[in-house]
């Protein structure tokens, strides 16, 4: 387990600062997706896919809250869910807005999580830390990953699903309009 203090420093500079900073522009863009919408616009599904806006911000968030425990925790963090292949959750249900969810509480969920990635980072004594991977069929056997590939994944899980995003609510505008 890597200690990370209450006390992690509020401004970070070098590489921290360049991959918190991306790290962030990613998280506004997927946040910017659903802008002046409802809870019930938030869960639409207008194209083929299972998506919905508020769902991919739900999936988003518990994504970088699993691998944020996975840096400080190691593969504890992991076990028993969707990122070591062992979790029995229908994948449907995780990328959709419940009736009992609203778009507020997964938005300001998601800003907790932000949070504290954020202060996880600022504290690591070195972005080089490393866990193995969990055993699961998308990962090379023996593989590690260090907390700065952990962020770049984070990163790159966070801008992929903004872009879904993008795509959902191009749908979800067209829709309303023609409404």
């Amino acid at each position: 387990m890597i200690p990370v203090t209450s006390t992690a420093k509020t401004s970070t500079t070098g590489e921290r600062a360049d991959l918190l900073e991306s790290l962030a522009k990613h998280r506004y863009l997927l946040r910017h997706t659903v802008r002046d919408l409802t809870d019930e616009q938030a869960a639409r599904r207008p194209t083929a896919s299972v998506l919905c806006l508020g769902g991919l911000i739900k999936h988003v968030s518990d994504t970088e809250r699993v691998w944020a425990d996975f840096i400080v925790r190691g593969t504890d963090a992991v076990r028993g869910g969707p990122v070591d292949g062992t979790g029995t959750g229908n994948r449907e249900k995780e990328f959709t807005l419940r009736d009992d969810e609203t778009l507020a509480g997964v938005l300001e969920r998601y800003a907790t999580v932000a949070h504290r990635t954020d202060e996880i980072v600022a504290a690591l004594p070195d972005l080089d830390i490393s866990h193995p991977l969990p055993k699961a069929p998308w990962f090379e056997p023996g593989s590690r990953w260090s907390a700065r590939r952990v962020l770049l994944h984070i990163i790159g899980e966070t801008a992929q699903h903004a872009g879904h995003a993008d795509i959902i609510r191009e749908s979800l505008d067209k829709s309303m309009a023609t409404s």
